[in-house]
């Protein structure tokens, strides 16, 4: 067993960051219609002149891929050319940007005036624009933002405008067009819009891939596409979804383009739009359908105050070296490259390995601001019961401040302010999620049932603790802002706490068997278990909590507190595992689907909660949800079948029981080591 005492890591807290600038102090100051109607001359890739949205459609309607892929459909269907081509431009036509300047510019007057309205600041790193500015000229450039709000796409062009940055073209869901006026407007901003799965639809498929690599191999302009796929509903990462990624870095694997510059951009929020419509989306109230009417009711948010956003943007990771050594281009050259083909298991392995370290680089950069931190120990004493005296409050965020510091948390606390107004600032900013009474602090939970002018009613113990659950939710969103920085301590300090005993190969087994039952829920990046374990034990030791021996791990006397505090960060997700487990064991029917699945876990939860049975509340949440029941497909605990609906799913109860109570300390954990230390 190699020893991990003499570590040679390096220390996260000497990353170096950039010094951030406010957009909106100048725009405080200064005219919004100038702003609007500035000069604005951007270098583009090799100082091209801009290509006009016509020009681009032309070009992928003439392109030797999608004639030969017309061919194929023609020769499958036994349908006319002629027919296909109409069929392929109207897509096309439905599909591309047309991205106007004059929009652009009222876009900008116009976001100008509801920016300065929303935030109190937007900080944005200078440095970073100009890493990107002559990534631009160089490479293609793809912009990679992480994803948590409507606004961020808005947000990215508002930033490129300021710094007279190319502006990019930007991959849109077709939920958009159903916006009358405003999707149109997006179109002429630089959205192109793309269906949320087209399945088998091989002409589809065809035309997009095609438009999005003749962007990227002409480098017309930056193209930012969210590697997330979607909003996250609860402030973590989600897993990378790869199409998008596979298509734009394949230019490059081709020889089409010498080089290409992945940029990731972390955009964090204080106060996020959408907190309380994430809480209910994932307690099963559908989304509200994307309407310009509902873009107008939604003018009321103008009224309230949601703090600063940090928008980092990351160093440029440069494809070419990510691919050195890992890749043969040879291949390409053995067929014509306009036949489509499936990504070979070592581009499949560079591209999914490259979206990990992507989404990494994205959450490292995350500002973290003191809300996130007193809303993971409000969760705390909330799921003990208990209301916190406002100084232990204050003294609880020091104490985290300084130990998210040691772990090398990107956190942005104003230091020369004391630590009281700090927290106090803070709650006041949430005030719609903490009550303060008798300078003791909680979650809100109490809730209104009725609507206003209505006579109040009682609620039902169910509506109450739904009521309950978006306030928990919505608390937890931010408390997940922070789960990068703790997530490998905390699932050693989990480790620690199920073992039966000090023995390091034994605490190994058990922090391994939780990282693989995890890794749909956090960023683990596939092969790094023993990484992850050895950077784990070295902030550990590092801040005093554990001692590490080659043979043992040991806490220590000032470790209780640091390994108290990481588990209970933990156990609302390991509970989560076990009741979707217990359900699985105890009511699931033959025939449930994996559509029946949700809905079925949250009556069955709902009951368990009711009774008194469950501590945590977040286990209402669909998200964790389906994580748990991806980890147990992934895991083949449970199979989809062919039976008579589709995605019917088959448990293995021996297997699903095992596993349930091996999250629950029952079981050691030896054999479920995926490597030896």
């Amino acid at each position: 067993m190699a020893s991990t005492s003499g570590y040679s890591h390096r220390d996260p807290m000497l990353k170096k960051r950039d010094e951030f600038e406010d957009l909106l102090e100048e725009r405080r100051n200064s005219s919004d219609l100038r702003y609007a109607f500035r000069s604005y001359s951007p270098v583009l890739y090799k100082e091209l002149s801009p290509c006009t949205a016509t020009t681009l459609k032309n070009m992928v309607l003439r392109s030797d891929q999608l004639r030969f892929v017309i061919s194929q459909v023609c020769l499958e269907t036994g349908r006319a050319v002629d027919d296909i081509q109409e069929e392929a431009s109207a897509i096309l036509e439905e599909m591309a940007h047309n991205l106007q300047l004059s929009t652009v510019r009222f876009f900008a007057f116009t976001l100008c005036k509801v920016f300065k309205t929303l935030f109190r600041s937007i900080c944005v790193n200078e440095e970073g624009i100009q890493r990107l500015q002559q990534a631009i000229q160089e490479h293609p450039v793809i912009l990679l933002p992480s994803h948590r709000s409507y606004m961020d796409f808005l947000l990215m062009s508002y930033i490129m405008y300021t710094y007279d940055v190319a502006l990019p073209v930007i991959a849109a869901g077709m939920d958009f067009m159903g916006m009358k006026f405003v999707g149109e407007m997006l179109r002429m901003s630089g959205a192109f819009f793309i269906r949320r799965s087209f399945g088998a639809d091989k002409l589809y498929w065809a035309i997009f891939s095609e438009y999005v690599k003749t962007m990227v191999k002409n480098g017309f302009a930056p193209v930012e596409f969210f590697l997330e796929g979607t909003r996250s509903r609860t402030s973590k990462s989600l897993t990378p979804k790869l199409g998008l990624l596979n298509i734009v870095m394949d230019p490059f694997f081709k020889g089409e383009v010498f080089d290409l510059n992945l940029v990731p951009v972390s955009i964090s929020y204080e106060r996020i739009l959408e907190e309380s419509l994430y809480a209910r989306e994932l307690l099963g109230v559908p989304k509200p359908k994307e309407s310009t009417s509902g873009l107008i009711k939604a003018r009321k948010v103008l009224s309230e105050d949601y703090g600063s956003i940090h928008v980092y943007f990351g160093e440029p990771v440069s494809v070419r070296s990510l691919a050195q050594g890992k890749i043969d281009r040879s291949q390409f050259n053995l067929l014509p490259r306009h036949i489509p083909r499936r990504p070979s298991e070592e581009i499949s392995n560079l591209v999914n390995d490259s979206a990990y370290r992507l989404v990494r680089a994205q959450e490292e950069n995350m500002v973290l601001k003191p809300w996130v931190l007193l809303a993971s120990l409000l969760l705390q004493s909330h799921h003990q019961n208990q209301a916190t005296a406002l100084d232990e409050l204050t003294e609880q965020a020091v104490w985290l401040r300084d130990l998210s510091r040691q772990y090398g948390a990107f956190l942005h606390w104003p230091d020369h302010v004391p630590p009281s107004e700090v927290v106090s600032s803070s709650l006041s900013l949430h005030r719609g999620l903490v009550t303060i009474s008798e300078g003791r602090v909680q979650l809100a939970l109490e809730q209104e049932q009725s609507g206003p002018g209505e006579p109040p009613r009682a609620a039902t113990p169910e509506e109450e603790l739904l009521s309950q659950a978006v306030t928990v939710l919505s608390c937890a969103s931010y408390r997940n802002q922070a789960l990068h920085i703790f997530l490998r301590p905390a699932l050693l300090a989990s480790a620690v706490h199920a073992a039966s005993s000090n023995n390091k190969q034994e605490v190994f087994n058990s922090f391994s068997f939780l990282r693989n039952m995890l890794s749909n829920e956090f960023i683990l990046c596939p092969g790094a278990t023993v990484q992850d374990f050895e950077d784990a034990c070295f902030l550990l030791v590092k801040t005093g909590a554990l001692q590490v021996s080659q043979q043992e791990v040991v806490v220590t006397e000032r470790g209780h507190r640091t390994l108290a505090f990481l588990t209970s960060m933990l156990d609302p997700f390991l509970q989560g595992y076990q009741v979707v487990c217990r359900f699985l064991c105890e009511e699931a029917t033959e025939d449930l689907t994996e559509k029946q699945f949700v809905p079925a876990v949250r009556k069955f939860i709902l009951k368990l909660l009711l009774a008194g049975q469950l501590r945590y509340t977040e286990v209402l949440s669909s998200d964790l949800q389906k994580n748990s029941l991806a980890a147990l497909l992934r895991l083949g605990a449970v199979r989809k079948i062919k039976g008579a609906e589709p995605g019917t799913l088959k448990v293995n109860k021996v297997m699903v029981n095992s596993l349930e109570d091996t999250l629950g300390g029952k079981l050691p954990t030896q054999k479920a080591a995926v490597a030896r230390l």
